[in-house]
């Protein structure tokens, strides 16, 4: 292998080890990313020269640690040399000719060995990897930290993307991004957020923080692969989200073997990316989840979500990410569409929507009374969401509608709602989708 291939390679396998260690030793989130970036730069010089070592991880992990000593070091000598100046100056003119104390230039010695003791005292080829990963993650989400600015954050820190990559990712402009990146490490700061593992008292809160983050950052991901990838700007960008966000679940799993809602997150992530390649056909049109190929879901991804979602509810305390995983699992186990066990899904909805009343859920909840009673019973269900704020502006709810009032019989009121929908409507994918059914029913976007 190659020096820049290995380097490459442990960018991807290392960056969120190094920038961990250095920031729980540091307390300094900017130091620790410019001591990370400079090891790595250095390990592209030295290892095209020297070969590359046996421990890459720990080899970067001590480079990137004596940067930051370097610069904490310099930073003390700066600081003592103004406190110096300022202390010589105000003998001078209270006193003029008496030399400074014997106190004056202790400063920065003081400096560098609080320095010492916070680095070189560390083992930092030895210590736990993990350890720092997961601290870093707990940090990265933290609860006082802005919702935008933990997503931002966690990939910023945990994968390496540049600034510019997350700004793409999430069609915003890099100066943006960077703003709501600078706001959320002063936050930290502000704040005394430290990087550790919180206490056992608050595992449980945290956590929850922890995955509801990674949620929504595969949503984004995930989402876009229900757009037209050839005709949307960012999409290819996007689409890789998911991935990201698989991957992070899957670091919280390992690094949380004790909570099995990270695994039944990890659970419910993989059943659904594994569904990707279907989300839309070759016309760009999004597809659902009745009208995809099943072929093209990946059986792989299917198997490892299935073994994980088993280990999850082995445990026996089953959580919402779990249960939305079930209810994925039925899906994925169903040869066609035809084949599924709506009344399992709809008794699965049913806990769920008892441990996360929402109108989202039960807006998800009166597909599977459409499919067990019948599209009047749905219409029924729908209508008592129809005052639910959370859903003012949602096209799924119109959308859905206007299938229900297909199934019953009723095409003229479907197509008021398919207008409805098209008007809330952002994806392409959906918006060709609704076109369709709209054309479908001898009916036009516009009124």
């Amino acid at each position: 292998m190659t020096a820049s291939a290995a380097v490459e390679d442990a960018f991807r396998s290392e960056w969120g080890r190094v920038l961990g260690a250095v920031a729980r030793a540091t307390g300094d989130l900017d130091l620790a990313e410019e001591s990370a970036q400079e090891a790595f730069a250095s390990a592209l010089r030295t290892w095209s020269r020297d070969g590359v070592p046996d421990r890459p991880g720990a080899w970067l992990t001590t480079t990137a640690r004596r940067h930051a000593l370097d610069v904490l070091r310099r930073r003390g000598v700066e600081r003592d040399r103004t406190a110096a100046a300022a202390r010589l100056e105000e003998r001078r003119v209270a006193t003029p000719g008496t030399p400074a104390g014997p106190g004056a230039g202790t400063a920065a010695d003081a400096v560098h060995e609080e320095v010492e003791r916070g680095l070189d005292d560390e083992p930092w080829a030895v210590d736990d990897p993990d350890g720092d990963l997961l601290r870093l993650l707990f940090t990265c989400c933290h609860p006082a930290l802005p919702a935008e600015g933990r997503v931002a954050l966690t990939l910023r820190s945990l994968t390496g993307m540049t600034t510019a990559q997350v700004a793409r990712a999430f069609l915003v402009p890099e100066a943006t991004m960077s703003q709501r990146l600078v706001r959320t490490k002063r936050r930290i700061r502000a704040t005394g957020i430290a990087f550790r593992v919180p206490p056992s008292g608050q595992l449980a809160e945290r956590t929850s923080a922890v995955l509801a983050v990674l949620y929504v950052l595969f949503t984004e991901g995930y989402d876009a692969w229900a757009e037209p990838a050839e005709d949307v700007e960012g999409c290819a960008e996007r689409r890789a989200l998911a991935g990201d966000a698989v991957r992070l679940a899957r670091l919280a799993a390992r690094l949380l073997p004790d909570e099995p809602e990270a695994r039944g997150l990890l659970a419910l992530l993989l059943l659904q990316h594994a569904r990707r390649d279907a989300r839309t056909g070759r016309d760009g049109v999004a597809r659902t989840l009745a009208e995809q190929d099943r072929s093209r879901w990946r059986r792989d991804e299917i198997d490892e979500g299935l073994a994980v979602l088993d280990d999850a509810l082995a445990a026996g305390r089953p959580g919402p990410y779990q249960v939305q995983a079930a209810v994925a699992a039925l899906h994925c186990r169903a040869a066609t569409a035809g084949e599924t066990d709506w009344g399992e899904v709809l008794a699965l909805y049913d806990v769920l929507l008892g441990m996360v009343p929402t109108p989202v859920v039960a807006l998800n909840r009166v597909v599977a009374v459409a499919e067990v009673s019948g599209p009047a019973a749905a219409l029924a269900a729908l209508a008592e969401l129809d005052e639910a704020p959370e859903l003012e502006g949602y096209h799924l709810r119109p959308a859905l509608r206007a299938d229900l009032l297909v199934r019953a019989g009723r095409p003229a009121e479907a197509v008021r709602e398919l207008r409805r929908a098209l008007d809330q409507v952002d994806r392409e994918g959906d918006r060709r989708l609704l076109r369709g059914r709209l054309a479908a029913l001898g009916g036009s976007p516009a009124p």
